[in-house]
């Protein structure tokens, strides 16, 4: 009996109404996905997603190794000679598969709920695990207004550094944020001259912060940040735009190209608009950690009913909740309901067992065409109705992250929160 695979489904690219809904009939509300693996040209994997050794450069040397799994994603990649659909998650129903994002654009406020519907007819967002040996360049996000500019939408972000996927921390597991406080615009605009001439000098301008695994970072759009080598779980905006402002990394160049691929092409040389893309007091921010670190914040005491969710991202970007996350943990043997506002994507980081009528296994190796049982979009009827979750490992907990759209959740805690509320 051969073992299904995603090739082996039929690709179903219309009229999926029929479909999505047998298969939310048959899940109770949820949807199966298929693993997303996207590939990035300038960056090394950092071998902590779970894919199989020989499957890190699937796509080919030419198109660069394996560094990110997306969840529940309807945004492609923007990746140069991309595959189609690269980016998009599928959805698996018996032995057939279409996009998320068929489904969403079918079903509409049937999966999403009618507030997201209705204001962005899509599901505007999208979670990914991004992982690498070490620092990726000094680089920002455009904002909704500057990323409108050549037809795109900008991207704010969230990192939560799951410990089940951090046994190691690789080459450099600190992050460079932001611009340290009394750094001049011509400083900035300086390291830009210098480009080619080597490594520009941009992070001689920053502050690089120790990442911990179990905490987290929200961080708006204009803002540089140098990710380091923690493997993160990053709820963000549904873009993959961005702008790196650093010309050397571990000794490898970064094109010019890659500071100004989402930037007005008669400004590609225009080094003070450039410059003026970064929003400038978020950067030069003296109380930067405090304004973007985050730690989980239960929900509520429930340690003695055997299970504890966590809010793990929070708070809001320029005044605006665009996304959230928490991090559901389950003790073996234990099973309980949670009732959510708004539809999710989840991942299962760690163990077995079961949400409503779908199975649940966390993999230990993942070939690339391989089928999993880890992850599943819920619609927001479902995540109303209570979602029941049960463990069914007698050894080790069920460990689960979700995240959801915006304005999902206005009873999440503000930044800082972490401080007062822990049990």
């Amino acid at each position: 009996m051969s073992i299904p695979t995603v090739t082996s489904l039929k690709t179903v690219s219309k009229n999926v109404k029929s479909l999505v809904e047998g298969a939310l009939q048959e899940g109770g509300g949820l949807l199966r996905l298929a693993p997303c693996w996207v590939p990035r040209s300038f960056l090394q994997p950092g071998k902590r997603l779970k894919l199989h050794p020989d499957d890190l450069y699937a796509y080919g040397l030419n198109r660069g190794g394996i560094d990110e799994r997306w969840f529940a994603s309807t945004t492609p990649a923007a990746n140069d000679n991309r595959t189609p659909d690269e980016g998009l998650s599928y959805v698996v129903a018996g032995d057939q598969r279409f996009t998320l994002a068929d489904a969403v654009s079918e079903l509409g406020s049937g999966l999403i709920g009618n507030r997201i519907w209705d204001k962005y007819k899509k599901w505007p967002v999208y979670s990914k695990f991004f992982d690498n040996m070490g620092p990726i360049p000094h680089h920002m996000h455009q904002s909704r207004e500057q990323a409108a500019l050549v037809g795109q939408e900008g991207k704010p972000e969230s990192y939560y550094f799951p410990p089940q996927h951090n046994n190691v921390g690789n080459n450099f597991p600190y992050t460079f944020m932001g611009i340290e406080p009394g750094t001049s615009k011509a400083q900035v605009r300086k390291t830009l001259e210098n480009w080619n001439k080597g490594d520009n000098g941009i992070l001689d301008l920053s502050r690089a912060y120790r990442l911990k695994p179990g905490t987290g970072w929200l961080i708006g759009p204009c803002i540089l940040h140098a990710p380091g080598s923690l493997c993160t779980y990053e709820p963000q905006w549904g873009s993959d735009v961005f702008g790196m402002y650093q010309s050397l990394v571990e000794g490898r160049e970064v094109p010019w190209a890659l500071l100004v691929k989402d930037m007005p092409k008669d400004k590609h040389q225009d080094l003070d608009f450039i410059v003026e893309q970064l929003d400038w007091e978020a950067n030069v921010d003296p109380n930067f950690k405090d304004n973007h670190y985050l730690e989980p914040v239960p929900v509520q005491d429930t340690r003695k009913e055997g299970f504890v969710d966590r809010w793990i991202v929070y708070g809001k970007v320029r005044g605006e909740q665009l996304f959230t996350a928490k991090e559901l943990t389950i003790d073996p043997g234990v099973k309980c309901t949670i009732k959510d506002k708004g539809a999710f994507g989840m991942i299962v980081v760690q163990g077995q067992g079961k949400m409503n009528k779908l199975t649940l296994d966390c993999p230990k190796l993942i070939r690339f065409h391989e089928l999993t049982q880890d992850e599943v979009f819920c619609t927001e009827d479902a995540a109303k109705a209570g979602v029941v979750y049960e463990n069914t490992s007698t050894t080790e907990p069920l460990v689960m992250l979700r995240y959801f759209g915006p304005e999902v959740n206005p009873d999440a805690p503000e930044m800082g929160a972490y401080r007062k509320n822990s049990f």
